[in-house]
């Protein structure tokens, strides 16, 4: 029962060596978690410049298919009204996520500014 015992728990210490679960930095600092390097406002940046494709993307569908329902209404006024309005509400959404990448590199450049001092 002993060696039963003693053989789970080496198994069960030595486990995290067998899978590699903590890679050993060969420069000798300490162990390589594979975590990206960067300050927290650069990730912010990246997230937000990601967040802009997506928004971009979405808007250029949002403006397509408003363009497509114009185009197949038909001379149908309501058709035509709903169409506008996707439209309208598809050119919002663009410039309000084009002011909040601005507002975040304005308030950015502004904490670096302080940051110097």
């Amino acid at each position: 029962m002993r060696k039963k015992v003693l053989s789970l728990a080496i198994i069960f210490l030595t486990f995290p060596l067998l899978t590699q679960a903590q890679a050993w930095n060969p420069n000798g600092l300490g162990y390589a978690t594979g975590l990206p390097q960067g300050s927290i406002s650069g990730i912010i940046m990246n997230i937000m410049f990601w967040l802009l494709a997506m928004l971009g993307i979405f808007g250029v569908i949002g403006f397509t298919i408003a363009g497509i329902m114009y185009l197949v209404s038909t001379g149908d006024e309501g058709m035509i009204d709903k169409a506008k309005e996707a439209m309208k509400w598809s050119i919002v959404g663009i410039l309000v996520g084009l002011l909040g990448v601005v507002v975040i590199q304005a308030i950015d450049l502004m904490l670096n500014q302080f940051s110097n001092f």
